[in-house]
């Protein structure tokens, strides 16, 4: 059998692009936290806002 991969990490940098785009040495685990933060909050409130991608 075959293994499987992911399509979305293969295709990156190639067709599609990072869906965060942002670097901090120091407060790596704080932007993170941040970043998925405001990913669930934007996810949660507009839900019929038609929203198909979220770029930070």
């Amino acid at each position: 059998m075959g293994q499987k991969t992911n399509p979305i990490g293969l295709r990156l940098g190639i067709i599609r692009t990072w869906s965060s785009n942002w670097f901090d040495e120091r407060n790596f685990a704080d932007k993170l936290r941040e970043d998925l933060y405001l990913r669930r909050y934007i996810r949660s409130r507009m839900q019929n806002a038609g929203i198909s991608q979220i770029e930070i």
